[in-house]
């Protein structure tokens, strides 16, 4: 983010606009929203700015700009449509002290002026640094259909009684008053009149108060492999709700910046021979913030039903009374093997597939190594990189191939995915030379599909072109 983006307080201040065309005419138009006072400085001002200019909207100063004319400036625009007088005048605002934007430079510009969607006092600004205007306004255009006329009184009278509303207790029980008031009754009492909104709010306020708090509620809730696009639209509605989150190690940042900006995030840890909060103190938590009223999101990487200790948690849950939803999210093993181009199923091939993990809470996992074992089987296993070697050596002691093909995807479905192709024969040392930093599944008799016709020395396939690969196994298919 090359530009943070901010709601400037103009009231009162001084903005100052160089220029007189049409370059001119566009930024006036917008500045004019604001209570700024606001200058105009041109030799030779279009006929709409003498018109404002004389309505008191503005100040003319009917002349080229000169050192001083920006002084005491919040900001200063540069609208000459001529890049020298541009040029120009920026370094005497410069000088002044003003924040400067040069109408059409962005390279020379210390701030941008961005799309805006006025429903004042709600304002809603579109802002691509420069890169795609057209982009900008038609996201703009969008939401302009989307918002009623109306947005903007309901936000101003709502504004006014902001106090009142603290009577309720803060978190879910304030956020359902607004909510109601937003997107039923407000709308409801502005098509009456606007006089008919401020009773309305106080007849629902009374109503909030004198109901039941509500009971709490649990989303357990799969975030994916850790692509946001990934994530279901029932999981990003239950982030939107969320007073708290509880999530993983695995849950990518990008994903935890689609919660609500006001909920409480917890980090559950969670991490395979390492650091982790007991399950026991996970409950707990869940519990006891939905025991306090709160919308809870327990957020676990992939898929909450695939190795996620979901019973433990369910228990815990239903032993207090709460209610709570399973949301379902995609797991590692269909968004890897949708990244190595293969099916997890195929005639001919395989009929069954098996999600099998590496180690579970007594250490290194037991299976049916011997069914494992036989051709054509597929499996993906889950937490494998600890166990590979003694995945390896079980496989192997049971009859396996050590030519069946193995792949293990690291970072699934992250701009960061590593595939690395390999064997049952050497999937060590292949996975200890590739030095994984991140979380990885390993597929059992699945090769990608690139490599089935790639020569004998494969390479780390990259489903993302932008990215270049920096570990080779040495071992062939």
């Amino acid at each position: 983010m090359k530009h943070f983006p901010i709601f400037l307080a103009v009231e009162g201040r001084r903005i100052v606009l160089a220029g007189g065309g049409d370059a001119a005419l566009a930024k006036l138009r917008l500045i004019l929203k604001t209570q700024a006072n606001i200058t105009v400085i041109a030799a030779d001002a279009a006929p709409e700015i003498h018109g404002w200019a004389d309505a008191g909207k503005l100040t003319l100063i009917p002349r080229t700009m000169e050192p001083g004319d920006a002084m005491c400036a919040a900001l200063f625009y540069a609208a000459h449509e001529d890049a020298v007088e541009d040029a120009r005048t920026a370094a005497l605002a410069h000088r002044d002290g003003a924040l400067v934007n040069i109408v059409d430079n962005l390279g020379d510009s210390q701030f941008i002026t961005p799309a805006i969607v006025d429903r004042d006092p709600v304002t809603i600004a579109i802002g691509t640094e420069g890169a795609a205007p057209v982009l900008a306004r038609a996201i703009k255009k969008d939401l302009e259909e989307k918002l009623p006329a109306s947005l903007g009184t309901l936000a101003r009278i709502g504004k006014g009684f902001r106090k009142m509303a603290e009577a309720l207790p803060f978190g879910v029980a304030r956020r359902n008053f607004w909510s109601d008031y937003y997107f039923n009754a407000g709308p409801r009492a502005v098509a009456q009149g606007e006089d008919a909104v401020e009773p309305a709010l106080h007849a629902l306020l009374q109503d909030h108060l004198n109901t039941d708090a509500k009971p709490g509620h649990v989303d357990l809730v799969g975030a994916g492999p850790g692509d946001p696009d990934l994530l279901t639209l029932k999981a990003r509605k239950a982030l939107d709700k969320a007073d708290v989150v509880i999530y993983d190690r695995l849950v990518t940042p990008e994903i935890l910046e689609l919660a609500r900006r006001e909920a409480v995030m917890i980090d559950a840890g969670k991490e395979g021979f390492g650091r982790a909060m007991a399950q026991d103190d996970i409950n707990d938590l869940i519990v006891q913030h939905a025991q306090d009223g709160h919308h809870v999101v327990r957020l676990k990487a992939g898929d909450p039903t695939v190795f996620g200790r979901l019973d433990e948690e369910i228990d815990a849950i239903t032993a207090a009374d709460i209610s709570y939803a399973i949301v379902p999210g995609i797991t590692a093993a269909s968004a890897a093997v949708a990244g190595i181009g293969q099916s997890l199923t195929k005639r001919g091939r395989n009929s069954a597939v098996r999600f099998i993990t590496g180690h579970d809470t007594k250490g290194y996992a037991d299976h049916d190594w011997r069914a494992l074992a036989e051709d054509g089987q597929v499996a993906a296993i889950y937490m494998g990189k600890k166990s590979a070697r003694f995945i390896q050596g079980r496989l192997l002691m049971h009859g396996a191939d050590p030519m069946t093909s193995v792949t293990i995807i690291e970072n699934v479905s992250r701009t960061d995915q590593r595939v690395i192709p390999t064997t049952l024969g050497a999937l060590e040392p292949t996975m200890t030379e590739a030095r994984l930093t991140g979380p990885a599944l390993t597929f059992l008799g699945l090769a990608p599909r690139d490599a089935l016709a790639a020569s004998h020395t494969p390479a780390i396939r990259q489903p993302y072109a932008n990215h270049t690969a920096n570990f080779a196994p040495q071992e062939a298919l």
